[in-house]
């Protein structure tokens, strides 16, 4: 069972009320009881048994009972709710029905698969489900279909549409002691050291007093001390404290596990971890450990049609960024993205994808172009071939390489490149700052 489940809370992401007219029809309960009727009647004059006439009546009886007490319209009403447990990853759901029938027959499906059917009265609480998620990311936690049921079986109604309920499931969050900052700072408020003369700063170095200059920052030391002339003064100035512009990219064209097998099944049940669960793990921890340094993040999902989110700040900003991130899903087409997301001047750009078909490598290759910080993040897991035949290890092989290549081919053009594979990201992300920093003082020597 994957790791990758939610820690944060998580919510439905859409409705599941399923309101239908009833449309009743006989069942073949009917004709039974009239075959059965008649065969026994049959066989009871032809033997002289009356006894055996007298078993059937009760059919008899029976049928005309189901043909003169038709069920007369109604509704039905199929209601799907869910709650976070007790429990990491654990989501309780619940099926509520609201019937004019006797009773209502369900047939229950949990993330894609028939998982039971049962018989329940209406008017009350059908169903509990209990599930442990194993992945993070939207799933569809429940799909239920019903029909009535009346005169202990002789008429049902026509089966409702499929009332489904989906789930956006948080990624764990991972906490990160440091980000690589954007090699532009912009704005007045953060916590990184700016270039500009501001407040909050280290010291940046005695200036004549001019216009605008505030009283309590004048050094009476420094003005005892260089001023020439009455009335001279001078003023100790620091840096700003600006913040650094955050942007996160994900690559939504792939989702594949550690095992190779599942690759193009859609089989999450035994694919392991998968590259989205990455990604989404490593975009709420990014993002988390950018608003909480007082950045600004913006948040782009590499797809057709996908979702953007503008650059924010704040934890009301951060909590509508882990919904985003947590619906965040393999888009629906397989189609690549065509448009470039906006990117504001002087960012860093983090751009999460498995780097398979050199897609999102070329994006990142123009932001660098561009004058951005960029850092591409390989969420591919380790992949385990141990199903696969020689023939399917060798094609593995094959396009792990080509892989490597972009990757190569990347560092080549100045994009760094982080793999977020085990909890050892933080120290990777560490090692990378240390890196930029002698890269800086090297420059400057």
């Amino acid at each position: 069972m994957s790791r990758f489940r939610a820690d944060a809370p998580s919510s439905p992401a859409s409705g599941a009320d399923v309101a239908a007219t009833l449309v009743w029809r006989r069942t073949p309960v009917v004709a039974v009881a009239l075959a059965g009727a008649v065969v026994l009647a049959a066989i009871g004059l032809a033997l002289s048994r009356p006894d055996l006439v007298a078993v059937g009546i009760p059919l008899a009886l029976c049928f005309v009972w189901a043909l003169l007490r038709r069920p007369a319209g109604g509704a039905l009403e199929v209601e799907l709710s869910a709650e976070a447990g007790d429990g990491e990853g654990v989501v309780v759901g619940r099926v509520d029905i609201d019937a004019d029938a006797e009773w209502v027959q369900l047939a229950v499906d949990q993330a894609g698969r028939r998982t039971g059917m049962a018989d329940v009265a209406p008017d009350e609480e059908a169903l509990r489900s209990r599930s442990r998620l194993r992945h993070s990311g939207p799933i569809e936690l429940l799909a239920v279909t019903a029909r009535a049921v009346a005169l202990d079986g002789a008429w049902t109604s026509a089966v409702t549409p499929t009332a489904r309920l989906r789930w956006n499931a948080a990624p764990v969050l991972r906490r990160l002691q440091e980000l690589p900052v954007a090699p532009r700072l912009t704005g007045l408020h953060g916590s990184h050291e700016g270039a500009r003369p501001g407040q909050g700063g280290d010291f940046r170095d005695i200036h004549p007093f001019a216009p605008g200059d505030e009283l309590r920052r004048v050094d009476w030391r420094a003005t005892a001390r260089l001023s020439r002339a009455p009335g001279e003064l001078y003023v100790r100035r620091v840096n700003t404290l600006s913040d650094s512009s955050v942007v996160i990219a994900v690559d939504t064209a792939d989702d594949l596990g550690e095992v190779v097998a599942t690759w193009g099944t859609g089989d999450l049940e035994h694919s392991g971890t998968t590259s989205l669960d990455l990604a989404r793990e490593a975009a709420l921890s990014l993002a988390t450990a950018a608003i909480e340094t007082g950045d600004r993040v913006a948040f782009h999902e590499l797809a057709p049609g996908g979702r953007t989110l503008r650059s924010g700040a704040g934890a009301r900003y951060l909590a509508r960024l882990r919904d985003v991130i947590a619906a965040t899903g393999v888009s629906g087409d397989g189609s690549r993205f065509r448009r470039t997301p906006p990117v504001p001047q002087g960012s860093i750009v983090f751009v999460l994808s498995t780097f398979f078909d050199g897609a999102a490598a070329e994006l990142a290759t123009r932001w660098r172009a561009s004058g951005h910080a960029v850092v591409a993040v390989d969420v591919l897991p380790e992949p385990d071939d141990t199903r696969l035949s020689a023939e399917q290890r060798l094609a593995t092989r094959t396009l792990l390489a080509e892989r490597s290549d972009i990757l190569v081919e990347l560092r080549r053009t100045g994009v760094e490149v982080l793999t977020w594979r085990s909890g050892d990201a933080d120290a990777v992300l560490r090692m990378l700052i240390r890196g930029r920093h002698a890269r800086q003082a090297a420059v400057r020597r």
